[in-house]
């Protein structure tokens, strides 16, 4: 990217979001634009600047997954990361599920916190391989438990052209610029592919996209 990516930090403990601020301000490419600490500040933020990229944490006042929805209702083109201490599968799927392009732990490095955020900021998705990986054998017992097999054999060409996007993290809009589609079409298609798959989400979706189809997931490399 020719310019620096802007970014807001929104975290309700001040020590550590000053920490986060002065560590990216340090790296060239990089600039913090605004920081908060609650869901209203990061909405408000970023109507504001309109920065690159937005990183909330899970545990904020007001909740950091439901302000990253509202973020991207509010600036579609701001890309949501969530940096926090939160492992538990519904926080990292529910956010996944509102949008989000990046899940980060707290315990990462700085520079690889600066890396992340330009592979984000260029169109990739993010999470944290441990939690990655936990999803998929949660997935896995869940799927044994019930007795539940997937259909993928069964998804249309255009299907599996969705999914595909799906897998890599693409939002029903974004699938919709890339496939020249309505937005409401994908959701159409959406609704059969999980229904075809025997899945509750388009994260299950992804996931059985690896699975089943070879296609490559949500990245966590």
């Amino acid at each position: 990217m020719n310019s620096a990516i802007r970014l807001v930090v929104v975290d309700d403990h001040p020590l550590y979001r000053d920490g986060v601020v002065r560590t990216l301000s340090e790296h060239d490419g990089l600039e913090v634009v605004g920081q908060g600490g609650s869901a209203d500040d990061a909405v408000l933020l970023c109507m504001a600047h309109k920065p690159d990229v937005a990183l909330l944490d899970v545990s904020m006042r007001g909740g950091g997954i439901a302000a990253a929805g509202r973020v991207m209702d509010a600036v579609p083109d701001t890309k949501v990361m969530m940096l926090t201490v939160s492992e538990q599968d519904t926080d990292v799927i529910n956010a996944l599920e509102q949008g989000v392009k990046g899940y980060v732990l707290k315990g990462v490095e700085g520079s690889e916190l600066v890396s992340i955020i330009h592979r984000v900021a260029s169109g990739e998705s993010y999470v944290a391989p441990s939690l990655a990986a936990g999803l998929l054998v949660s997935m896995k017992l869940t799927m044994k438990r019930n007795g539940e097999s997937t259909r993928a054999n069964m998804l249309t060409e255009r299907e599996e052209g969705i999914l595909r996007l799906v897998s890599l993290g693409c939002s029903n809009k974004e699938i919709g610029r890339h496939l020249d589609l309505q937005e409401k079409t994908v959701k159409h298609y959406m609704t059969g592919i999980l229904q075809k798959l025997n899945v509750r989400n388009r994260v299950e979706a992804a996931v059985v996209a690896r699975e089943q189809l070879g296609m490559r997931p949500v990245d966590s490399a």
